[in-house]
């Protein structure tokens, strides 16, 4: 998708005012926007790859607005692709800026260099981190909620039977009541770190919550069954109260 309106750009969104829980939402890969200063707005891949799961979290920002809504939460996502540059990794990842994923190969990475890497950087990640890391500090006791989607499958892989995922690292006092209050629901199947592993070191969740201290948790949505916006709205209405109870059962 290209951005047609680079003199207004920014590289995220936040919807903050008037929200004074202990909640943060955020999603880091909410959108497919190629913004204009790159490559004129286009990475020279095909329609079908830029809706795909490689450029962005299909449905992942329709749940993340409405679960920030019903939890009083602020709120902030990015404007960028993650092809673009990802914000869900450190700086120094060998994928911050990937040049194949999942089959293709994003032309406009093939050969990029150090220079444009770093002016990507400073144009789309650096500014989204320096976000994350003021709306994770307005209060000490924030509470880190990232929302993520994946795809049913991998090219050339199985089927991926969790319509949830709950990703957590060394810090699990969150994720893992979590974990166990979604695995009463009988009619879902939950994955734990699954279909990732969830602790990236450097990634947001890395550097904006566990190195707070914040309690945090990562969650991962099949795309599929947050396709539509009622599935979306159906879905924040499920975890928002899931997400209080847990909180509250905690004492966290």
């Amino acid at each position: 998708m290209k951005d047609d309106t680079d003199i207004t750009y920014r590289p995220f969104e936040t919807i903050e005012a008037g929200r004074g829980s202990r909640w943060l939402v955020t999603c880091d890969h909410a959108t497919n926007i190629v913004p204009a200063s790159v490559n004129g707005g286009d990475l020279g891949l095909p329609a079908e790859d830029m809706a795909r799961h490689i450029a962005w979290d299909p449905g992942a920002a329709g749940v993340a607005r409405r679960l920030a809504e019903r939890l009083d939460a602020p709120l902030t996502m990015t404007r960028f692709s993650r092809l673009v540059i990802d914000p869900n990794r450190g700086e120094d990842d060998p994928t911050l800026v990937m040049r194949l994923y999942d089959g293709s190969v994003i032309p406009a990475n093939r050969a990029v260099g150090a220079a444009e890497i770093e002016r990507r950087l400073d144009a789309f990640w650096r500014p989204y981190d320096a976000e994350l890391d003021r709306l994770a500090k307005r209060r000490a006791d924030t509470v880190f909620v990232s929302i993520h989607s994946f795809t049913p499958r991998l090219n050339g892989r199985g089927d991926r039977p969790w319509q949830i995922g709950v990703l957590h690292g060394a810090d699990d006092r969150f994720a893992r009541p979590l974990l166990a209050r979604l695995r009463r629901e009988p009619d879902l199947c939950v994955g734990e770190n699954e279909p990732y592993g969830g602790h990236l070191p450097g990634d947001a969740v890395d550097r904006h919550a566990i190195a707070n201290g914040l309690p945090n948790v990562l969650i991962e949505l099949r795309n599929d069954v947050i396709a539509s916006e009622e599935d979306q709205i159906a879905w924040a209405d499920r975890l928002a109260p899931i997400l209080r109870e847990v909180l509250a059962e905690t004492g966290l």
